[in-house]
């Protein structure tokens, strides 16, 4: 499996629009045949800060993400949000092994 896990910012007066966007990013993202995991997780003590985790069946299937017209419109939506440039790191699922 291929992890994503990044890493996200936002200003204080746009949590709410990025929460929203990104619900719609993930409701689309779960449609993908490639798509195994999307969670939108926002740090408890830091209501600022977020982090996506994403886990697709091979890079290929993330690559097709990054085409879809629901990423897209989340990027764009997003993009005046980040108090700091979002950071991503991909990772290689090791355990558990049962995800197909």
């Amino acid at each position: 499996m291929f992890v994503v896990w990044v890493d996200i910012q936002v200003k204080p007066e746009h949590v709410a629009d990025f929460i929203e966007a990104s619900k719609l990013n993930h409701l689309g993202t779960r449609q993908e045949p490639g798509n195994r995991r999307f969670d939108v997780l926002q740090i408890n003590d830091q209501p600022t800060h977020f982090r996506l985790y994403e886990v697709y069946v091979d890079e290929d299937a993330f690559r097709a993400h990054q085409q879809t017209a629901h990423y897209f419109r989340w990027k764009e939506a997003v993009e005046p949000f980040m108090a700091v440039k979002r950071s991503a790191e991909k990772l290689t699922a090791l355990f558990p092994t049962p995800w197909a």
